[in-house]
């Protein structure tokens, strides 16, 4: 979403004439969920997709008719059933129904969409709330909200409807998009920051899986050549220092935002950062390992004090058990584990896999 709304604010302040497509509500099976997006363009080009096929071509059909003579300004939402009229040469009988807002836009909503993009981008989270029921307020009606439920923007006239503020999900709990009382809500969810101790190659194969399913990639290594911007192009900070000095340093300021995956050269390195880490707020922290060093890992950090409680919540063995054999498979089965992680709030512990190294 940021990429889209970063070319949605490029087309805005170019005065490009487009039109925003977003899917508000599904049921059953789609081949896109709520929240999914394109944008349009007059010469029929887009970014963006609402999952491809018939539905998202009669969208696009739609959408251009707007921009070459349709009424101007004035945000429609479509709804398709998947059955046999959308779907059938496509093999995507889902069975599922799929309603879309399709909002031409206008240059006057250029500072909407520009809040919108730099929250966003801020990493904090936002929900944005979007009517689709004209009972309420005009259709396709848009209401900014911060992690606190305080408005920032809105493209809409006067004060939201008082059953817009009251549906909003706390985004804490990471909420899903859902629709209520006749609007649509579509969290953006704050931004897990990975952090890699070590920069190995199973580091640089995960951050650049990581940053795909957008995680905020830190790297840290005691050695320079390790943490550079060639071997981590991706990475927001690329920390270079004693292992056990940094996380130390750190160790105040990790909270429920940022998961640690601890997978250095050497055991020695591994357990001086288990024994910074364990402790700490951070929503997961994980270890690369066999269970033997696992074990004696453990042993070492009970006797240093660490607690059985904060060691029991260590993710060691780490990722899920998919047979992985190179090192992007292992990375596959690592961050799968993380997404898990961050969307769930949970992992499977018989779905585990042990990484020996």
């Amino acid at each position: 979403m940021r990429e889209l709304l970063a070319e949605l604010n490029r087309s805005l302040d170019a005065r490009r004439p487009c039109v925003f497509c977003t899917v508000v509500e599904t049921r059953g099976s789609t081949p896109q969920k709520a929240g999914a997006s394109m944008v349009v363009f007059a010469d029929g080009s887009q970014a963006g997709t609402l999952g491809g096929g018939c539905v998202e071509a009669e969208v696009k059909r739609h959408a251009l008719a707007h921009l070459t003579g349709g009424p101007a300004g004035v945000p429609e939402i479509h709804t398709f059933a998947l059955d046999d009229n959308y779907g059938w040469d496509d093999g995507l009988i889902c069975g599922g129904r799929m309603s879309i807002l399709a909002d031409p836009l206008l240059a006057g909503r250029a500072d909407y969409f520009r809040r919108f993009h730099a929250q966003v981008e801020s990493g904090v989270g936002c929900t944005e709330a979007v009517i689709a029921q004209a009972e309420l307020a005009p259709i396709g009606s848009r209401y900014l909200f911060d992690a606190a439920g305080q408005l920032l923007a809105q493209l809409g006239d006067g004060e939201p409807p008082s059953v817009v503020r009251s549906g909003l999900a706390p985004l804490a709990d990471r909420p899903r998009p859902y629709h209520k009382a006749g609007v649509a809500y579509l969290p953006m969810l704050p931004r897990v920051t990975l952090l890699l101790v070590g920069g190995g190659h199973v580091a640089q194969a995960v951050a650049k899986l990581a940053s795909d399913v957008d995680f905020d990639i830190w790297v840290l290594d005691d050695r320079t050549a390790y943490t550079s911007a060639e071997r981590f192009p991706t990475a927001q900070k690329r920390l270079t220092g004693d292992i056990g000095q940094v996380l130390r340093d750190l160790a105040g300021s990790l909270d429920r935002s940022v998961f640690a995956l601890i997978i250095t050269r050497g055991h020695g390195h591994d357990e001086e950062a288990l024994y910074h880490l364990a402790s700490t707020a951070c929503g997961y922290v994980g270890m690369i390992g066999s269970k033997r060093k696992i074990k004696l890992i453990y042993e070492d950090l009970l006797a240093r004090g660490i607690s059985r409680d904060s060691l029991d919540k260590v993710h060691a063995p780490l990722g899920f058990a998919i047979g992985s054999q190179t090192v992007p498979e292992i990375a596959v089965s690592i961050v799968a584990e993380l997404i898990a992680c961050r969307n769930l709030g949970r992992t499977i512990p018989q779905a585990r896999l042990q990484v020996t190294l």
